[in-house]
């Protein structure tokens, strides 16, 4: 694929760009670079002074495998005979995986506003919960909730404040 506005290398490795399909006409942005080297730098910059932001993120994908495993747990249980359980618990946290990175991932396929994206994650995060509960234990679905909700509210109050930066 070609990047569109993009500074490549001699092998077509492109640095701080995003990759454009260059023959799309409904990207109204192509031509242009998604980001230039000095705003890549300056974020490289900002993150570096911020462990916590580091933590915040490792976090969140823990809490993205715990909800997938939860989906699992709660789907083996929930069935009943021999099929059932092996089609809710394998099937169950497969859909949250194909949901995730058509919609919510970094790199996903279908680029939806942040409010599609963060209905996508509510939507399989707070379903772990759910499953956590679904299982017998509210308490810890109860924890596992409010990680979450701290955890979401904390990425987006970052990603905010990078907005804002000049």
């Amino acid at each position: 694929m070609a990047a569109c506005g993009a500074e490549c290398g001699p092998s077509g490795e492109c640095h701080a760009h995003e990759i454009r399909d260059p023959s799309d006409p409904s990207d109204p942005s192509c031509g242009s670079p998604a980001v230039t080297a000095d705003q890549a730098r300056d974020h490289a910059e900002a993150m570096a002074g911020r462990p916590w932001f580091a933590a915040n993120e490792v976090l969140a994908f823990l809490l993205e495998l715990t909800a997938l495993a939860a989906l699992g747990w709660w789907g083996f249980s929930a069935g009943s005979g021999a099929v059932f359980p092996w089609l809710l618990g394998l099937g169950t946290p497969l859909a949250a995986m194909l949901a995730w990175g058509a919609f919510a991932a970094p790199r996903a396929r279908v680029r939806l506003p942040l409010a599609g994206v963060l209905c996508v994650k509510a939507v399989v995060l707070g379903g772990g919960a759910l499953a956590v509960y679904g299982v017998g234990h509210p308490v810890a679905a109860a924890v596992l909730g409010l990680v979450t909700l701290v955890n979401a509210a904390l990425s987006e109050a970052y990603r905010r404040r990078m907005q804002l930066r000049p």
